[in-house]
């Protein structure tokens, strides 16, 4: 018996062990795998990520929305039928399209993404119809709640919106505070369900409607919890002279409306505050590495043309290899003193022309002097050596 433990423990082993190794292998084979298709990847990823296709995109789909509105009317659909028809057609073949392309451009990272899934479960969600009525004919009874389904489509606008992403970032990270918030609120209405039914449920002159039952005392104080009507529920229980009728609805109202839904409402409003100001960090750190690309930019271009200044002037007053030196030393001086002053600008001031029209002129001055004072330089040098002659 023991031999036998011990073979079937080492069959595992041994199993468990060349599972490891075949995933392992894989893994391997996968992050060595380098496509060759790299130039094409890059094209359809930066046609992607593009503005003009998330325009595109959003208009393709606000332009659905409109047609399915066109379509809840009878007398539209019935004489626009076939411009119905062509318009759906078009409109899966764009979904279709745009899922191939984020596919194609990277088929791992792009079920990571959950908006990216949402998009799946949208596109899977357009074919269910056409799949119905292939199998179960056009008279099918649910294909309605099928067809109903279809108003899903305007949730694509979410994965190009990142006003509602952040929203729902902020609804996402209120999960287990609100999860909280509702519990101790189903607590609260389970106890006065239970009192209500005690209280104004009795067989004999109690309010049978509204407080029967445990489910229909619960209904009661939601809509208690709501205001809603309360007034008509509190006249119902005033008619049977309930005593302790209007402290009970007072109560609960006081606790569940206006302790409980304002901590509710309160928990969503400091969340979202927290995930707009978060928006709005983002936004600002991208627009200074933007404005900061933009300052490279111009100090690139900048330097070009006061480099291509210098050796034009090189050109023209230098002789010989030493001036040439020494023109190239100071250009190299005021490309050093250029690159310096643009990086410590202000954020905004690359972007303005003034300034920057005022540095370039600056810059052209100083260099001036320099032409300036080499052909000086030059001559006194020469007298200098004729003197020691």
């Amino acid at each position: 018996m023991s031999q036998y433990l011990n073979h079937q423990n080492h069959t595992q082993v041994t199993s468990s062990s060349l599972l490891e190794n075949a995933s392992l292998m894989f893994h391997e084979k996968i992050w060595k795998f380098q496509r060759k298709d790299t130039q094409c990847q890059a094209f359809v990823k930066s046609v992607v990520t593009s503005r003009l296709f998330k325009i595109m995109m959003i208009s393709t789909v606000s332009m659905n929305a409109f047609f399915m509105v066109l379509w809840t009317d009878y007398k539209t659909r019935y004489n626009l039928f076939r411009l119905f028809e062509v318009s759906e057609v078009i409109f899966v073949s764009v979904y279709s399209s745009e899922f191939c392309m984020k596919l194609y451009v990277d088929p791992v990272a792009y079920w990571r993404d959950g908006y990216n899934l949402l998009d799946v479960i949208i596109l899977a969600i357009l074919f269910v119809p056409y799949g119905l009525r292939k199998v179960k004919g056009k008279h099918y009874p649910y294909l309605n709640i099928a067809d109903g389904m279809q108003s899903l489509r305007i949730l694509k606008l979410i994965t190009y919106s990142r006003g509602i992403r952040t929203l729902l970032t902020a609804v996402g990270q209120t999960v287990y505070t609100v999860a909280s918030v509702l519990i101790l609120f189903f607590v609260l209405m389970f106890i006065f369900a239970i009192l209500g039914f005690c209280l104004f449920g009795a067989p004999e002159r109690g309010d049978l409607n509204n407080w029967g039952n445990l489910a229909l005392a619960f209904f009661t104080l939601f809509s208690l919890a709501t205001v809603d009507g309360w007034t008509d529920l509190q006249q119902q229980l005033d008619d049977r002279n309930f005593v302790l009728s209007r402290t009970f609805t007072i109560t609960f109202i006081l606790l569940a409306s206006f302790i409980f839904l304002s901590m509710f409402v309160g928990v969503m409003i400091t969340h979202t505050e927290d995930s707009i100001k978060k928006f709005e960090r983002e936004l600002m750190l991208e627009r200074h590495v933007t404005v900061m690309e933009e300052k490279q930019v111009i100090l690139k271009r900048q330097q070009e043309e006061v480099s291509r200044l210098v050796q034009t002037q090189v050109g023209g007053h230098a002789e010989g290899p030493s001036g040439l030196k020494e023109w190239s030393r100071g250009g190299q001086v005021a490309l050093g003193i250029c690159g310096l002053w643009l990086s410590q600008l202000p954020v905004g001031a690359s972007t303005c022309p003034d300034v920057l029209q005022e540095l370039y002129y600056e810059i052209v001055h100083v260099l001036s002097l320099i032409l300036e004072d080499l052909p000086q330089k030059k001559q006194s040098q020469s007298s200098e050596k004729v003197d020691e002659r």
